[in-house]
């Protein structure tokens, strides 16, 4: 609760703007549907080293070019702790949902190279259409985000770095990632998978 709070402190009664978060993390998944995970595609599904071993691992410029040709093969191998994450939240019952900053023409591959990898039963990915391509990555998914708690979905964590997934422990992870919060949380918020389930 603190970081929703920023940390403030010495209230009596909990703010009003916090009540659904504590309501919703207390009592666990509500298994209607709504209760969902979100995950980035690019370094978090999929591993994009393959393409930065061939370009010096940005030690030179990045070109979206050559990194969009090399996505349109649907060759990114799978992050196996993703992989691993993402079989125990589908287990426990929880919807997931792909939101990617790639551009929507590349949704077919995207999705081969997905399934190819070994990632079932997720919902359609959420892409970059032409009105989002000037957005900033952060504000896009922000957005994004937004319009998934609009449409009833109860978002518990995003994944958009496996990093973070190595550092802690078996069933702790980054929650709502920088990138894609609009709560402005930490970046090392956690939160225990332990916790959701009821």
């Amino acid at each position: 609760m603190n970081m929703e709070l920023h940390n403030i402190r010495e209230f009596e009664v909990v703010p009003q703007e916090c009540v659904d978060y504590i309501g919703n993390t207390s009592c666990g998944l509500k298994k209607d549907g709504f209760d969902a995970w979100a995950f980035d595609v690019d370094d978090t599904l999929l591993s994009i080293v393959p393409y930065q071993k061939k370009h010096d691992f940005g030690g030179e410029k990045l070109n979206w070019t050559s990194l969009e040709e090399w996505m349109s093969k649907g060759k990114g191998p799978a992050l196996e702790h993703s992989l691993k994450l993402f079989n125990v939240l589908k287990d426990l019952g929880v919807q997931i949902i792909l939101v990617s900053s790639r551009r929507e023409h590349l949704r077919s591959t995207t999705i081969d190279n997905i399934v190819n990898v070994g990632y079932h039963g997720w919902t359609s990915p959420i892409l970059r259409g032409p009105s989002d391509e000037l957005k900033q990555v952060q504000q896009y998914k922000a957005g994004v985000r937004r319009k998934l708690i609009g449409s009833g979905y109860r978002i518990w964590g995003s994944r958009r770095q496996v990093e973070g997934y190595r550092r802690t422990s078996k069933h702790t992870m980054d929650v709502l990632a920088s990138q894609f919060s609009i709560l402005r949380c930490p970046k090392d918020c956690r939160f225990s998978i332990d916790h959701i389930v009821t």
